[in-house]
């Protein structure tokens, strides 16, 4: 019978700094100013969807999603049906999924820390922390002190930023007037770069692609995005199972 102790979080093999958030800070600022201009794409909306100020930061505080809360603003109605929220739900559901994915590929390097402090900083989780992560950890880094730090930044930021477009909204009749309903789009074409592995890892990515635009133009509502992804992951792993 073994009578070595039980696995504790080694401090030395994963630390967590002050140094660690400043430089958790100074990777995330550059991506800053895009991040201002998504939250006042939804403040901007929401304003225009008819929430209140109050509902509205206290989605970007507590729900926190980005990309899923302007896609609920796409979807949001005056009046709802357990059908609607079940659709909304789904959708949102399918584009957050991707977090699934991102937070299983940093596990070795969360796993050393205690699950309260991991449940901690990945409330904050998003994909430029997850794209700071990547890198970092590529390079040999191991301070969890830098998503942390990107992660508690780029929260204020979002709250504080959301005010803004909401108030901007309220002036703003039609915000699709000033390109703000690009704003999506062209964050995950930006998104798209950093993550190149090749010409092997293309082939899911146009999949997608084509099957999204395909079931755009035939199919109503936002199907393309829950069918586009689950064709892009299929093709990965065939392709994966071939190889």
């Amino acid at each position: 019978m073994s009578t070595e102790p039980p696995f504790s979080p080694n401090v030395s093999e994963a630390p967590i700094t002050g140094a660690g958030l400043v430089l958790g800070l100074r990777k995330v600022s550059v991506l800053i100013p895009g991040i201002v201009v998504f939250a006042v794409a939804f403040g901007a909306a929401a304003s225009a969807k008819g929430l209140s100020f109050l509902e509205t930061m206290l989605m970007s505080a507590f729900v926190y999603a980005g990309v899923a809360q302007l896609v609920a603003m796409e979807l949001w109605r005056p009046e709802w049906t357990w059908g609607a929220i079940a659709g909304l739900a789904v959708v949102t559901a399918t584009v957050n999924a991707r977090m699934v994915l991102q937070g299983a590929s940093l596990q070795p390097w969360f796993a050393k820390y205690p699950k309260a402090l991991n449940a901690f900083h990945l409330f904050f989780f998003t994909d430029a922390n997850w794209l700071i992560g990547t890198r970092y950890r590529a390079e040999g880094g191991r301070d969890l002190g830098v998503l942390v730090g990107a992660g508690l930044v780029l929260w204020v930021v979002w709250a504080i930023a959301t005010g803004g477009g909401y108030m901007l909204g309220a002036l703003v009749s039609d915000p699709r007037r000033y390109g703000i309903d690009l704003v999506m789009p062209i964050f995950f074409a930006a998104m798209i770069v950093p993550l190149w592995r090749g010409r092997r890892g293309m082939v899911p990515w146009v999949v997608a692609g084509l099957v999204a635009l395909i079931t755009a133009r035939l199919v109503d509502g936002y199907a393309f995005i829950i069918v586009g992804s689950l064709a892009g992951a299929l093709t990965g792993a065939f392709r994966d199972d071939a190889a």
